[in-house]
């Protein structure tokens, strides 16, 4: 009865043994668990933290690209616009310049008329006198139209000159667009 009584006591000793180690790793493969789980809800808190800076950085990207678009569109308008005038400059400045040969040649006419009258000085005095203030007059119509063309060719100028800018503008914020998205 002791013999059965030792191995019995034997047995409650190893099976308890056995139970300790079994609660032991149990314990410890809790531990690791709850640890994972520590880890991974750092991991998820960094990541969604991220995943904010991402989102506030898309938006404000979002809404550079559209004022960005709106500036370009505006640009763009003014442009055509600017591009009409200068078509209307080159359209005056052709009818000016057309003008202009018109009177220069009525003046050589003119001069030549009066030198041929020069030439006989007959009693027609009076036909030189009109010939000469008709000279006049054209001479003086010559000036106002060179004057009027340089003052188109200054205004073509200055347009080209701001179409340039605004093409130049253009191409500045087409690069900033680019380079501010990446």
């Amino acid at each position: 009865m002791k013999k059965v009584l030792l191995e019995m006591e034997d047995q409650k000793n190893s099976y308890e043994q056995k139970a300790k180690e079994s609660l032991q790793k149990v314990l410890e493969e809790k531990m690791n668990a709850e640890q994972q789980l520590q880890s991974t809800q750092r991991s998820l808190a960094l990541a969604e933290q991220k995943c904010e800076e991402w989102r506030s950085q898309y938006e404000a990207l979002k809404e550079d690209w559209k004022t960005l678009g709106t500036q370009h569109r505006e640009l763009e308008s003014q442009l055509h616009v600017l591009q009409s005038k200068l078509q209307g400059a080159d359209s005056r400045d052709l009818q000016m310049n057309q003008a202009l040969r018109f009177l220069e040649n009525e003046h050589q006419e003119l001069q030549a008329k009066i030198e041929c009258l020069q030439g006989d000085r007959d009693p027609c005095s009076l036909d030189t006198q009109d010939l000469q203030d008709r000279l006049k007059r054209s001479e003086a119509e010559k000036l106002t139209l060179v004057t009027r063309v340089q003052q188109l060719q200054s205004l073509l100028q200055n347009q080209s000159l701001q179409l340039q800018e605004q093409e130049k503008l253009l191409t500045k914020k087409g690069q900033q667009i680019y380079y501010h998205k990446f």
